[in-house]
Parts: C-alpha cells; structure tokens; sequence
C-alpha cells in the first residue's frame, strides 16, 4: 500500500515526525509512504528508501487543495493527517470521496487551551507530539516502536562540514538562541552573557545557528564580537546543519525546532523553556527531561502553546533565566 503522510508545516514538527516514520519505514519495507511537505525539508528522510517527498507549499491555500489531490488521488490508498487543519480537513475530503482511507491526529486543542488559560490539568502530562503521531498511525492500521536513534550520516554533507570547519579539536558547543516568538526567546543581554562565558574557555568553540536574514546578520555581528565564535545561519544546507551538530558536544537551544534537530542525530540538547512548558507535548525524541531549564515557581506558565509575543502582565517574568544557571548545567 500506498500510505500519503500530511505535515507541511513547521520545521520543528515535521522533524518530530521523523523518528515514527523510520519506525514505520523499517518495519513495513513493502510499503511506500508519501510524505507531503515543504521540499527544503526532505533531507531528514532521504536515508528511508520506501518513504518519497511531495513537495507543498507552506501555506497550501484552496487551490493548492485542489491541485495536491488532482496530483496524488490515483497515487495513495491511504491518508494519515498530521496537520489537521481546515485545509488539510478539505483535502482529506476529496481524497475520502474517492475512496481512500482517512485517519487524523487527536491533538487535544481544548485540553490544551484550558491549560494555557487556567493551568487546568497541569497535574498530568498530556501525551507528547510523538505519541499523538503513533496513536495516528495505530489508527491507521501501523504499528511502530521507538528504535529510531539518529540518522545514518550523510557523507558528502559531513565532508563538506569538515571543509569548512576542519577537524574538531576540544569542545564544539551549539547554541541557537531564536525562536519564532518573543515569548520563546531569553534577552540578547542573556544570549551574549552565555557565549562570553563559553569562549571564555580556550579550548571551546561556539556555533550560532538561526534562520532568516534578521537572525543572520544579528548572529553575524555577536560572532565577530567573541572570540572561537562562528555563526553557520545560512550558510549551510538542512543536511549540512545535521552533520555538524553530529558533531557537536552539546546543543543549547529555546523550545524550538533545533532542539528536534538535535535528536534526529542523537546530540543532547539543553533546552531553554520560557512562556511554553514542555507538559504540553513538544519535549525531544529521547531528550533527558533533567536537560529542560525553565522557572518553576510563575503560576501563569505556560500561557501559550506554541509561543506568542504577549505576555498577559507585560514583564515576560519566564525570560527571566540567568546566564549563569545555563553553564552551570554544562
């Protein structure tokens, strides 16, 4: 069978897909899997030979609806809906009255809201991304496991990655500091606190990652600033970025894509939550719960799901997290 996977949209959560579907990937060779995202994305499942991309645009409007099930209707058997939004809702709908089988995730929006507004449920952890993803595909009639560890290396990105960055000597420390919102995100004042601290050791070398021309030219500036310091935003390609956090000792990162990075080659990553809480679901594959920095004693968290650039008492207190309890964890 032909199984077509919906997940276009963010990084961060087609990533967290990623470790189920090598799971499904090894334990059905016969079957082929169609995943539907953004074309920048298929790197992460290049290593899986029964799973092929089908490139979306991220913001799939009503005519691209259209145009994805005249494309693929003759090409699935099955449809499993990892977005569940109106417009995947409607795909799934052309795709069902022309007879394929349709399975949706349970995201559990209104626990969730609940929870963001009033802390109701705050006493039991909601199921995580991964296994709302497993239940989906259970549904569907597939059963995975968790033996996904990392991917294989992708040798002509790692050699690319050593040109560029010769071979490791002493510590490499990642560090992404941006997150889509402000919520997500510590003070700058922090951030370059962090990496004074960290170069301050000359047997260790920082690199800065980030995503768009804003967080470019900003990482650019603080690179040239420290010492043994280097940004990589832009310059490399997704894969080119994975073969260098294989590299990396650790990966310090807010609750954002990088952390789901990080897992897809087993780097251990530090994760910084502010307004978010990683309750909610959107912890790393096999990341250490012990890794997660984030304040314990503000009642109002986590106020958002995903993150937001509000903050309902206007002092964003969350941020409040000293560079110093971060090295100390290193």
């Amino acid at each position: 069978m032909t199984y077509l996977i919906i997940r276009f949209a963010t990084l961060g959560n087609v990533a967290m897909t990623v470790p189920v579907v090598a799971s499904l990937s090894k334990r059905y060779p016969n079957d082929q899997f169609v995943i539907a995202a953004k074309k920048e994305l298929s790197a992460m499942f290049a290593s899986m030979p029964n799973v092929r991309f089908h490139e979306v645009d991220n913001r799939l409007d009503w005519n691209g609806v259209w145009d994805l099930w005249k494309e693929l209707r003759s090409e699935v058997d099955a449809v499993i809906d990892l977005q569940d939004i109106n417009r995947t809702r409607a795909l799934d709908a052309l795709l069902w009255l022309s007879g394929k089988k349709v399975t949706r995730v349970h995201y559990g929006r209104f626990r969730k809201h609940l929870i963001t507004l009033f802390g109701i449920g705050m006493r039991h952890s909601m199921p995580t991304e991964f296994e709302r993803y497993e239940d989906a595909f259970r549904r569907a009639g597939l059963e995975t496991d968790e033996s996904f560890t990392a991917l294989p290396v992708n040798k002509k990105a790692a050699k690319h990655v050593r040109t560029m960055f010769g071979e490791k000597e002493g510590r490499w420390i990642g560090l992404a500091p941006f997150a889509k919102s402000k919520s997500n995100m510590l003070p700058y004042r922090v951030t370059k606190d962090i990496i004074a601290m960290l170069t301050a050791d000359k047997h260790t070398r920082v690199f800065l990652f980030g995503a768009g021309s804003v967080e470019c030219e900003m990482l650019r500036q603080w690179a040239s600033v420290f010492p043994r310091t280097e940004s990589v935003a832009g310059k490399l390609k997704l894969e080119e970025e994975l073969e260098l956090m294989r590299n990396l000792d650790v990966m310090i990162c807010m609750d954002s894509a990088n952390q789901h990075l990080s897992s897809l080659v087993g780097l251990r990553a530090i994760s910084v939550w502010c307004a978010t809480h990683p309750i909610i679901g959107f912890g790393g594959w096999k990341q250490n719960p012990n890794d997660i920095i984030q304040r314990h004693d503000l009642r109002c968290r986590p106020c958002t799901c995903h993150g937001t650039n509000h903050c309902r008492y206007a002092n964003f207190a969350c941020k409040e997290i000293e560079a110093e309890t971060i090295i100390q964890h290193i």
